[in-house]
């Protein structure tokens, strides 16, 4: 399984989980299986360049999505992609890691979703 964690700076295991979902510096994709890491900076509409968050991370075959919190807008898209969203990590990714394998974080949902992003149609 390939997990995706929005991290604040260069990535990898002792870089920090963003808690602005979309606003995260990089991804870091970690294999379950494998071990492997691999780092994809956010190129997003965000940051000047194009596309959202949740289809670079589709686009790196992402399994799951591992955050602090994200908005209803993201949960749906990842979800819309066929990635599940599992929230409440902070920490390192190297803690998040761990509480995702320890079954310890909670699978995002609508009802879930970030209050800040909540805005009227």
């Amino acid at each position: 399984m390939r997990v995706c964690i929005p991290t604040e700076g260069n990535g990898g295991l002792d870089d920090y989980v963003c808690q602005h979902f979309g606003r995260a510096a990089s991804f870091t994709v970690y294999d379950t299986k494998s071990g492997a890491i691999e780092v994809i900076p956010n190129t997003s509409e965000h940051f000047g360049g194009m596309g959202k968050p949740p289809e670079i991370i589709a686009k790196v075959g992402a399994d799951a999505v591992i955050c602090g919190n994200l908005g209803p807008k993201a949960i749906m898209m990842l979800q819309q992609f066929g990635i599940k969203v599992y929230s409440g990590a902070s920490g390192t990714v190297r803690d998040a890691i761990k509480l995702f394998r320890e079954g310890r974080l909670e699978e995002a949902s609508m009802d879930s979703a970030c209050k800040d992003h909540r805005h009227p149609v």
